[in-house]
């Protein structure tokens, strides 16, 4: 059993050891997985550089469920509120992107969905890199391998019976983790209107799912949230992971040291090594640097992670150049294959009790404040729209394969071809019983009740890039919405979806007045599930890719990527499970290629920025 949670050692100190064998670059939901697995070898040395807050001012906040929706901390100091580039087909909008600037990263700030990708979509993924030829690394993303990866990380609790009753839950104990250190489980208060959800969802054609978390995850069902069932709150990586380790002496956290760019020697044959990286505490501080004896393992997340490599002179050349930095290596995949979950909401009023109603008039139990939103469905093509329809956008959408490739923002072939990979992959699973909009059901308004459709496979290519060399300027983020009308096609039939479901009973029995103005496609009204991924894809490099089978940067000798930036294709499900996923697939693969030798270390005296440093010690 993992053990029990317990403070941080917390101490401000002006020293780190000059070296380790492993820096890891981000502080939130991998890195300090990554950092926790990598460091049960007592004679490895790990260090964490995390560019947010320690968070210890916020914990409280942070543990409460249900603060993600009546006291963010989206818009404060602990997110980096990125906003997306204006977008042509969402009436010139920028669209919000919280990421979360503080230990345990966006798993501090997030929804707390807990939902795992389909089987078929992690083995398309598989095939997607096994294209490279090396089996053994492409075997570390096979189902039976990532599933056993995701079920290391959890410790599952049952339902209490009062709320498996009320909300209609189902599960499956065997699809979980019985002691891992992240818990799994459900909020401690169930609402009524949850219970007519798959029922109402049958009625209109869409069968029941016990528990999405085996690899089909498609159909209705109530799921799981990472919440702590022993006091009903947030599990996130660092209260899970970080909290309660007995004293490592091998490992250091820092906070409030953003990482401004590794630093690389180069060999004869163009390949770079990583020797360490910098680091400040903001723009005008002073910089200081730390040794890296083996490696330099990115988890700064979707954005970050990109940014850093793109900052450190590994990237595309255009962008590198017109950015003013020196090109190390000439990787056109960097920031390339970004997509996000776009979502669109229709809403009613009721007179029914809702989560929104019980805090207006404030209540404020433990159980009751562990109430999050949970019940969802993910709903294939020919259930969306019918099987006819379904037939023909498929066909439509499969011939206009390489007319599309001329969305794609680079010019590269080898961006445009990794792309027309991913577009195949993503053409055969619309004749799957895969999920393609994602319905969640949204109860925390006040007399409000609301469907969300989200769509789960665009075909809409995006990227981002740097437009400076500093890492403390935001980088331009163009997620390139609805270029594709494939998917305005897809997202305006689950938006009917949503609306049938609203007037089938029994939810249609709860449901009052239609508030949403018009069907919810106008600009407006579109916004995402903030589910990007992609930037650093594991393809091969022929295709743009950014990472091999092994989470190792093309080009260089001793840096990997193992965040959500490297999934290659979009998948139905919530980021975290599977981010997660992949964190613990990377400690397993880094720990296997290292024997463990102890590494020298020693102390020296930064430049005295106010850093935070965790030991464990």
């Amino acid at each position: 059993m993992w053990p029990l949670a317990s403070p941080l050692s917390s101490r401000s100190l002006a020293t780190i050891s000059d070296s380790y064998d492993f820096i890891i670059v981000g502080g939130g939901t991998a890195g300090l997985v990554l950092a926790a697995r990598l460091s049960e070898d007592s004679n490895t040395t790990v260090l964490v550089l995390e560019g947010g807050h320690s968070g210890d001012d916020v914990v409280g906040t942070i543990d409460i469920p249900d603060n993600t929706y009546y006291d963010s901390l989206t818009g404060t100091e602990y997110d980096y509120a990125y906003v997306t580039a204006s977008q042509s087909n969402m009436n010139g909008r920028g669209l919000s992107w919280p990421r979360g600037k503080v230990l345990g990263g966006s798993s501090a700030i997030n929804g707390m969905y807990h939902v795992r990708p389909a089987k078929v979509e992690v083995e398309a993924w598989q095939s997607l890199i096994a294209a490279e030829g090396d089996s053994d690394a492409a075997d570390n993303w096979s189902w039976d391998s990532f599933f056993a990866a995701m079920k290391k990380s959890e410790t599952f609790t049952a339902p209490s019976d009062d709320a498996e009753s009320v909300a209609g839950i189902t599960y499956d104990a065997s699809l979980h983790g019985t002691d891992g250190p992240i818990h799994v489980s459900y909020p401690g208060f169930q609402l009524g209107l949850n219970g007519n959800w798959t029922s109402t969802l049958g009625n209109a054609g869409i069968s029941q799912r016990t528990d999405g978390a085996g690899g089909e995850n498609w159909g209705a069902y109530v799921t799981q949230s990472f919440i702590n069932p022993t006091n009903w709150t947030r599990s996130y990586s660092r209260n899970a992971y970080i909290d309660p380790l007995p004293p490592r002496s091998n490992l250091d956290i820092l906070a409030d040291a953003m990482v401004t760019r590794i630093v690389f020697k180069s060999d004869s044959n163009g390949n770079l090594t990583a020797t360490g990286v910098e680091y400040a505490a903001s723009a005008g501080a002073a910089t200081s640097s730390v040794s890296v004896n083996k490696e330099v393992v990115l988890t700064a997340g979707v954005i970050g992670s990109a940014q850093v490599l793109m900052v450190s002179g590994v990237g595309p050349q255009d962008v590198l150049e017109s950015a003013g930095v020196d090109v190390q290596y000439a990787l056109p995949g960097v920031g390339q294959h970004l997509q996000d979950h776009l979502v669109a909401a229709i809403y009613w009023s009721t007179e029914a009790e809702t989560a929104g109603n019980l805090h207006a008039n404030g209540l404020t139990t433990a159980e009751f404040t562990s109430y999050i939103n949970s019940a969802t469905a993910y709903v294939n093509l020919a259930s969306i729209m019918g099987e006819t329809a379904a037939n023909t956008l498929v066909s439509s959408i499969e011939s206009a394969a390489d007319s599309s490739a001329s969305l794609v923002p680079s010019q590269y072939d080898e961006v445009k071809q990794g792309y027309r990979s991913m577009y195949s992959q993503a053409v055969d699973l619309l004749s799957t019983e895969v999920g393609h909009i994602e319905l969640l059901l949204a109860l925390t308004g006040d007399g409000a009740v609301g469907i969300q459709a989200g769509l789960q496979h665009p075909f809409s290519p995006g990227h981002l890039y740097i437009n400076s060399s500093s890492v403390f300027d935001y980088p331009v983020i163009d997620p390139g919405y609805l270029s594709h009308s494939a998917d305005l096609t897809v997202l305006r039939e689950g938006a009917k979806l949503a609306r049938t479901l609203g007037q089938t009973e029994p939810l249609s029995q709860f449901l009052g007045t239609e508030t949403t103005p018009v069907l919810p496609l106008v600009e407006e009204q579109r916004t995402t599930e903030y589910h990007p991924r992609g930037s650093c894809s594991m393809l091969p490099q022929s295709q743009g890719g950014v990472v091999n089978g092994k989470l190792q940067v093309y080009g260089t000798t001793n840096v990997r990527v193992a965040d959500s930036s490297i999934f290659p294709i979009d998948m139905s499900c919530h980021l975290e499970a599977p981010t997660i996923g992949v964190a613990e697939k990377a400690a397993e693969i880094i720990r296997t290629q290292y024997n463990v030798v102890k590494s020298g270390s020693s102390t020296s005296t930064s430049d005295g920025s106010s850093n935070t440093i965790f030991g464990f010690g």
